[in-house]
């Protein structure tokens, strides 16, 4: 086994569980993988390993699944009283809350990212997102409806919980991703099967430790982790699932659609995106460079709704570009406990191949590197300078296809193409998500219409609440998460007649 490698600036706390014996949570016990397989969790900023965790494979998924199965239909947890239930979610965001910065360490070892940020974004986020829920336990009702055929029924809806959700999570935010999915499954009386990102489990486990001690019955909530070849496949598969929940990449999300077929088990989606970001002339131009440059680079430009398309009017374009890339070749690279850090490392090897590969072959297409470069300058990690790319064309992969990482494509338009705009902004496989910039509130409006994505920012980007509905257009996937809305994803409605 290799050494680990914990970066000394954690807490004694945070070391000591990321050195532990890790178990995943199955029937309220932690166990592990019925074949006693581990593998490796790397330190992104180093490209070593920082810990073991079990590898879930077809045997730990049923015994997962057996165990939400038994208590959706025998426990008592879809059977509480709503109220009892908010509480718990209450509970859980006060345990969260209390170890804000185990947490926040927990996310920039494993993911990357700068602690600073976890500690005022993801861990906060993930807090009001319990509570913002919890509040939704007590709210779920039906109606009653008079029918067109008289007063003789009495008629009205129920809604009840789905039953058995499979939740499968991605590696870019993974403990407020986590939250995302349990929090209104859970205010909602479903039990889950919720399965990590091999690459980022560590929150999650942490997670599932403050499930347990909030006082969550058995198997309410079990936590796998594992690849998605050996233990998410069976569960998007799994004929006692009813309903899998999904966030990744669109590829992934196509193959978990096949494998609901089997039972036709409801699905919901959150996928790719490849997200316009519109500078219209009349903007307040250093707001939108510093909030289209924000909207790229970000969680190291890992976000699905990421600004990657930068389309800047002519008159602007110079300026705008040349204010990106100077933001750009200011960010420092860092390892995310570095206090200096600004932007961390990508989360993997592959993910740092894949990224340099997408600049490398916008270079080759004929793409000018207006800041940032296939280069990085930092010696270990899987760092990638941000990047600012001109002279690109809509046929090139840079421009067509969603990169994950930060690389933005600037594009310039003219008066003479102000009523095409829209239609270049549309034209994408995705839609997620959109920014635009303007002072004119007409304009603004039109635009927000006009775009056909599932989120539209004017004059900022990557704003993000628990009562705001996210989840995209096209092929960026089915349904949405949080606001009152993420509740039909755990939902189904039962209409009840009775003659009088």
């Amino acid at each position: 086994m290799a050494t680990l490698s914990i970066d000394p600036r954690v807490s004694g706390r945070t070391a000591d569980f990321v050195a532990t014996d890790h178990r995943m949570l199955i029937d309220g016990r932690f166990v592990t993988a019925a074949s006693g397989k581990t593998f490796p969790v790397y330190n992104p900023a180093a490209g070593e390993v920082l810990t073991y965790v079990p590898e879930a494979e077809t045997e730990d998924v049923n015994r997962a699944v057996a165990a939400a199965r038994r208590a959706f239909d025998e426990g008592p947890w879809p059977r509480m009283s709503p109220s009892e239930r908010g509480r718990t979610l209450w509970q859980i965001a006060d345990l969260i809350e209390k170890n804000l910065e185990e947490f926040a360490e927990l996310e920039s070892l494993d993911n990357g990212k700068p602690f600073k940020v976890a500690r005022v974004a993801d861990v906060p986020l993930t807090v009001d997102m319990f509570r913002y829920m919890a509040g939704w336990a007590t709210k779920i009702s039906g109606k009653t409806l008079p029918l067109s055929a008289g007063n003789d029924f009495h008629s009205y809806t129920l809604r009840e919980p789905i039953g058995v959700v499979a939740q499968i999570i991605p590696w870019n935010f993974p403990l407020l991703m986590a939250a995302w999915k349990l929090a209104p499954a859970l205010a909602c009386g479903c039990t889950i099967i919720l399965k990590l990102a091999e690459q980022t489990p560590l929150s999650g486990l942490r997670l599932a430790q403050v499930l347990d001690e909030a006082g969550l019955p058995p198997g309410v909530v079990n936590v796998l982790t594992g690849f998605g070849e050996g233990a998410g496949a069976p569960l998007a598969a799994h004929e006692q699932v009813d309903k899998v929940a999904f966030t990744g990449s669109t590829e992934v999300g196509k193959l978990i659609v096949q494998a609901a077929t089997g039972n036709l088990k409801k699905v919901t989606l959150e996928l790719g995106g490849k997200s316009p970001a519109l500078v219209f002339p009349d903007a307040r131009i250093d707001a939108a460079i510093r909030g289209t440059a924000s909207a790229i680079f970000f969680n190291h430009g890992q976000c699905c709704c990421a600004g990657s398309r930068l389309y800047i009017h002519e008159k602007v374009f110079d300026e705008v570009v040349e204010g990106v890339s100077h933001v750009a070749e200011d960010i420092k690279l860092a390892p995310g406990l570095d206090p200096s850090c600004q932007m961390g490392p990508l989360v993997s090897d592959e993910q740092y191949r894949k990224v340099v590969g997408y600049i490398e072959s916008g270079i080759t297409d004929g793409a000018k590197v207006a800041a940032g470069g296939p280069a990085s300058g930092v010696e270990r990690g899987y760092f990638v300078r941000p990047t600012v790319l001109t002279n690109t064309n809509p046929r090139m992969k840079v421009v067509q296809e969603e990169i994950f990482g930060p690389v933005v494509c600037a594009i310039p338009f003219s008066d003479k193409e102000l009523d095409a705009i829209v239609k270049r902004a549309n034209d994408t496989l995705y839609g997620l998500a959109a920014s635009v910039w303007t002072q004119n509130l007409s304009l603004a409006h039109k635009m927000s219409r006009a775009i056909r994505a599932g989120t539209v920012w004017v004059n900022c980007h990557n704003v993000f609440d628990a009562s705001l509905p996210f989840g995209g257009y096209k092929q960026s996937g089915w349904g949405r998460e949080m606001g009152e809305e993420v509740l039909n994803n755990y939902l189904e409605t039962k209409a009840v007649t009775i003659a009088l």
